[in-house]
């Protein structure tokens, strides 16, 4: 069930309100808590995981490499570790496939890449754009632990802005932290739409 009436989720508060905040639902079980330090790859880590700017810049910079006229999504599965297992942009328009958004192709690929199970319990979910209803969906179906990304989409999000499907979930629920690299995430996708007038 949507979170806000239509017409609040159009007002300049609402979507003022939306993209200022930030949130961290759960908290993973064991992860030590404390300031920065670097891991293996030196990457830093914070709060048990590989820092989750990081992690979006490269996301971005995936973003970046999106096909003319697909929206610019980019999206990283990063094990446990911090390896990032695969990437992947938005290609419905180049492939003419409504399921072929950023977050599905990215899990499709990782799974591929471990081989063994298509379960990515240990493994982040990053994007630069809130997911909808099936990316969370499907990212919830393939036991994702971490859902991290960058600007909220007020019109069609499903990890807090109009549907919180990862903590709704009767199921499975993952950790969701939205707004990371907000301003940057924004700005791709104001760039691709100005074009577009």
């Amino acid at each position: 069930m949507p979170r806000s009436s239509a017409s609040t989720r159009s007002s300049p508060t609402f979507w003022t309100r939306t993209c200022l905040m930030t949130r961290t639902m759960t908290t993973e079980p064991g992860s030590p808590a404390g300031p920065e330090r670097l891991i293996g790859g030196g990457l830093p880590r914070q709060g048990g995981h590989v820092a989750d700017e990081e992690l979006m810049r490269q996301a971005i910079d995936v973003a970046h490499s999106t096909s003319p006229g697909d929206v610019p999504v980019g999206a990283l599965v990063v094990d446990a570790d911090g390896a990032v297992l695969a990437t992947a942009t938005n290609r419905r328009e180049q492939d003419a496939d409504p399921l072929a958004h950023a977050e599905v192709l990215a899990l499709r690929q990782a799974t591929k890449v471990l081989g063994d199970s298509w379960r990515l319990e240990r493994c982040t979910l990053v994007v630069t754009l809130e997911p909808c209803a099936m990316c969370a969906g499907a990212a919830l179906g393939a036991r994702v632990g971490r859902i991290v990304f960058g600007a909220y989409e007020p019109r069609t999000g499903a990890c807090g802005s109009v549907w919180d499907l990862p903590r709704e979930a009767p199921l499975h629920k993952a950790e969701v932290r939205g707004g990371v690299l907000q301003p940057e995430c924004e700005q791709l996708l104001r760039g691709f739409f100005e074009k577009l007038r």
